[in-house]
């Protein structure tokens, strides 16, 4: 793994930007997968939106300023591409945010790439009832095993809202858990 100083600045050299792309995409590829599959839940659409997020850091690296870390800044973007996804799915399909993402889920049990067990798949039923910006919480909390100040970055949102959003999604998951 290439330390993260010299990555950024091999990405913002010319000479060395296309190996060093190919250096971030083999080190990062697997978790903003994963990180984007939790959002848009299709093997497919997952693909897309990682790629469109790639395509994004390679255009934008040298307005990276590294205020924060480089995969903050990722996860931000794969963040972002996600939601923009999952806002113009719904809009094409003329239905709210939160339908679509209970659509997803839906099919998520046709989806041959779940190989998920039935709690795996009551879980992300529940967590896909949740508002958006605590299915994102919870997700990168307990999931990606994020620390608040990492997620804090990627969100743009204080510790203490965040902390407070990862209690009530638990709560509400939970609840809707136990009644499954």
């Amino acid at each position: 793994m290439i330390e993260e100083d010299l990555l950024i600045k091999q990405l913002k050299n010319a000479q060395t930007q296309e190996k060093a792309f190919r250096d971030l995409m083999s080190q990062y590829k697997e978790r903003l997968y994963w990180h984007i599959r939790k959002i848009v839940i299709s093997h497919d659409d997952t693909d897309d939106v990682l790629q469109n997020t790639f395509v994004k850091v390679y255009r934008n690296i040298n307005k990276f300023n590294a205020e924060s870390k480089l995969y903050s800044w990722m996860y931000r973007i794969a963040t972002n591409e996600s939601i923009t996804f999952i806002n113009k799915r719904a809009k094409q399909n003329t239905i709210g945010i939160d339908e679509m993402h209970l659509q997803l889920v839906n099919n998520l049990e046709a989806d041959i790439y779940f190989d998920g067990t039935e709690i795996q798949l009551q879980l992300q039923k529940a967590i896909a009832t949740l508002p958006q910006k605590q299915q994102l919480v919870f997700n990168m909390k307990y999931f990606d095993d994020m620390k608040y100040q990492e997620i804090s970055e990627v969100l743009e949102t204080s510790v203490g809202a965040l902390k407070a959003s990862y209690h009530h999604a638990v709560k509400k998951i939970e609840t809707l858990l136990k009644q499954s």
